[in-house]
């Protein structure tokens, strides 16, 4: 009887702990094939967008981009970033002290072996960046720092 109510305990206690460490797998308004990203995005924005590379730092134009308009996501053009929020960290990739609310979702991400904070488009699922604890102190104290890959600029209409 022992044996079996250890048994059961074990049992339970994988069981439990394996449900706990799924995601919950979120769904988004834009969704293709992998065959379909494939066809629409070039080699670095799929890398970027789809497996959640990085690109080299200062290889985006949009890291010294200072024009007004809106930074929409490459994959499905959502609004992500206004050029108001936009700064220069020096750090390679251009960054925001804020982001258009509800169109980014966040998740923690492991692959260097710390956490980090992953940047998601809320509408199609693409990898952005990542958004660190150490931007303008004077407004957020946030920096987004996003692959410019990743981002096209609309200028603004004057």
């Amino acid at each position: 009887m022992k044996k079996l109510f250890f048994l059961s305990t074990v049992f339970l206690l994988f069981n439990c702990n394996g449900n706990a460490q799924k995601e919950k797998q979120q769904d988004f308004k834009v969704t293709k094939t992998e065959k379909q990203w494939q066809s629409e995005l070039n080699d670095m924005e799929y890398k970027v967008l789809r497996q959640a590379y990085t690109e080299p730092p200062h290889s985006s134009p949009l890291d010294k981009n200072f024009k007004k308009g809106t930074y929409i996501c490459k994959a499905c053009n959502a609004p992500l970033f206004k050029s108001e929020n936009k700064f220069d960290a020096h750090c390679g990739w251009p960054s925001f002290d804020q982001e258009i609310k509800g169109n980014i979702t966040y998740q923690k991400d492991y692959k260097l072996g710390y956490p980090r904070i992953e940047e998601i488009c809320a509408s199609c699922g693409s990898h952005l960046g990542h958004v660190f604890d150490d931007g303008p102190m004077e407004t957020t104290g946030k920096r987004h720092c996003i692959n410019g890959v990743a981002l096209k600029f609309i200028p603004d209409e004057n």
